[in-house]
């Protein structure tokens, strides 16, 4: 009998249970990177973007780790981008820097009808302030082709870099003198290369 009962309750309750759980976040879509330059290995970065579970925001993150020396030149950084999108619209972007150079940070809030921004970055400061929503970011750029897209938002720099199409699956990033090249293989990146004046970076996916 108490083994009926048993079951019993569990045939009544087990739904109703199920129902209860908090639903689990899906999982994140992450992409991974290595970092090169003059052909070595100095770095990894990671993207990843993750949907939060009953709302329509989704966190996006992107993460690099990287130590060089080429001759005198030296350099150790670990980079952390957070970025928060609702509805397709950025709502609060952090930056931190950690280098041998020491900690900065850069900061984007939304406030109901601009946004405050502030950067500042090695050898680098912005305050200023943005009315227009913010749709498209860099960070957007390692999960797709910036397709109809003319400027993404570039967290460090709290500023617009230029977007144009130069070949086929092939885009550059200008802002200010710096340029970028993001490479794509079936709307996926697969190379990024951030052009430097001593050797570039060149960040290739990892499978």
């Amino acid at each position: 009998m108490k083994h009926l009962i048993g079951l019993f309750a569990a045939a009544l309750l087990g739904p109703a249970a199920a129902r209860a759980q908090p639903a689990r976040p899906p999982a994140p879509e992450t992409r991974r990177y290595a970092i090169e330059v003059a052909g070595l290995r100095v770095g990894t970065m990671t993207a990843t973007r993750q949907p939060q579970p009953g709302t329509t925001d989704v966190v996006y993150t992107c993460t690099s780790d990287v130590k060089v020396t080429i001759l005198f030149y030296h350099l150790k950084v670990y980079y952390q981008v957070v970025n928060r999108v609702r509805a397709g619209q950025l709502l609060l972007s952090t930056v931190e820097a950690h280098t041998n150079q020491g900690d900065f940070s850069s900061r984007t809030e939304w406030k109901g009808d601009h946004y405050d921004i502030r950067a500042d970055q090695y050898k680098y400061h912005r305050l200023a302030t943005e009315k227009a929503p913010i749709t498209y970011t860099v960070t957007d750029m390692f999960f797709g082709e910036p397709m109809g897209r003319s400027r993404a938002y570039a967290e460090y720099f709290g500023d617009f870099f230029s977007v144009a199409k130069t070949a086929a699956g092939t885009y550059g990033a200008r802002r200010d003198g710096r340029e970028d090249e993001y490479q794509y293989a079936n709307g996926q990146l697969v190379t990024l290369i951030k052009k430097n004046p001593i050797k570039n970076f060149i960040i290739r996916y990892v499978p």
